[in-house]
């Protein structure tokens, strides 16, 4: 016998994913969210912190960790990082003018550069106090389109129709370094980069409209994940509209997360997307709602069938509103 279509929605099973933020940690433990990627003090006391918040929601107890950061790299070829008390980090770019592009030189020893021997050297410290601490000081890389954004700042898009040559250096110069910084920070780390699968975050690609996106995004996503030798592609980007959707499948992409993406919505993912997509319940969203509205939020998401559906806790007011999503999310992944 045929299912009907709500039956066979009830039989299918929707994973998630639920996570304290470093924010909700730093507040929980009272402590500013910038001393989180350099104090191992208030590293241990968020970490802890956190621990009966996880018990009370059932998740997994958070392991002491550097605050998440995702710029290692771009330090380490000259942009300088400030860290506003209380909140995330802010990057400089360090290409003033076109011309810069063409002096552009990968350094002799990465893990003498940028942040990464502070952020190593916390690390060992906090690994000294804290073995379970997790192995890590950040993503070791961004997609080639952000990091050349980082580098330079949004000068860098008014280039492909000025100087489309060097755009194609710098994008070929963000992906050679990047592979090479991820190498050597990986070996550094103890896990040294093997064939597999690989998730690349390039939020800045959408902003090349999707004819552009061939010329300028496609070759160098690709070249990324080759040189990676990824068994498997997955791709977060932000600023993705649907014009952009059918490149994920000429690329091999395994897994889009749009994540924020203010262009897309579960819906029209679902009809124009060809490889499985992810979504994601906004902090903005859990604060605007009520506890009572956010159930049926997540059960009009999960009926787009994306392969999971993430939120996060990320102040401490918001418990409750976590808690009924957690409550219909294990319902729905049972």
């Amino acid at each position: 016998m045929r299912l009907a279509l709500h039956e066979l929605m009830s039989t299918r099973r929707q994973p998630f994913f639920c996570h304290l933020t470093d924010g909700l940690l730093a507040e929980a433990a009272g402590v500013p969210l910038d001393r989180l990627h350099r104090d191992v003090e208030a590293i241990c006391r968020a970490g802890d912190a956190g621990r009966p918040i996880a018990e009370r929601l059932g998740l997994s107890a958070p392991l002491p960790h550097l605050a998440g950061f995702s710029y290692p790299h771009v330090t380490t070829l000259g942009c300088e990082v400030s860290w506003p008390e209380g909140s995330e980090p802010n990057v400089r770019p360090c290409i003033r003018r076109p011309e810069d592009i063409d002096e552009l030189r990968e350094p002799e020893d990465y893990l003498r550069c940028g942040v990464v021997p502070q952020r190593l050297a916390t690390l060992a410290e906090l690994r000294r106090r804290r073995p379970d601490a997790i192995n890590y000081i950040g993503h070791p890389y961004e997609g080639p389109v952000t990091t050349a954004v980082l580098l330079m700042g949004s000068d860098f898009l008014l280039l492909a129709q000025d100087d489309p040559a060097r755009v194609h250096r710098l994008l070929r110069f963000c992906v050679e370094s990047a592979v090479h910084y991820a190498r050597a920070i990986s070996a550094r780390l103890g896990h040294a980069i093997q064939p597999g699968p690989q998730w690349m975050p390039d939020d800045f690609a959408g902003l090349f409209s999707p004819a552009q996106f061939r010329e300028f995004v496609a070759p160098y996503w690709d070249m990324l994940f080759t040189e990676l030798e990824a068994t498997e592609r997955h791709v977060h980007s932000e600023l993705l509209r649907v014009g952009h959707l059918p490149m994920l499948a000429d690329l091999g992409v395994a897994t889009f997360d749009p994540s924020a993406d203010q262009y897309l919505t579960p819906e029209l993912l679902r009809r124009h997307c060809p490889v499985p997509f992810t979504a994601l319940i906004k902090d903005w969203e859990i604060r605007d709602h009520s506890a009572g509205e956010l159930p049926a939020l997540y059960r009009h998401i999960a009926g787009s069938e994306p392969v999971s559906i993430s939120f996060t806790l990320a102040r401490l007011c918001d418990e409750e509103k976590v808690r009924a999503l957690l409550d219909v999310a294990r319902e729905l992944a049972a």
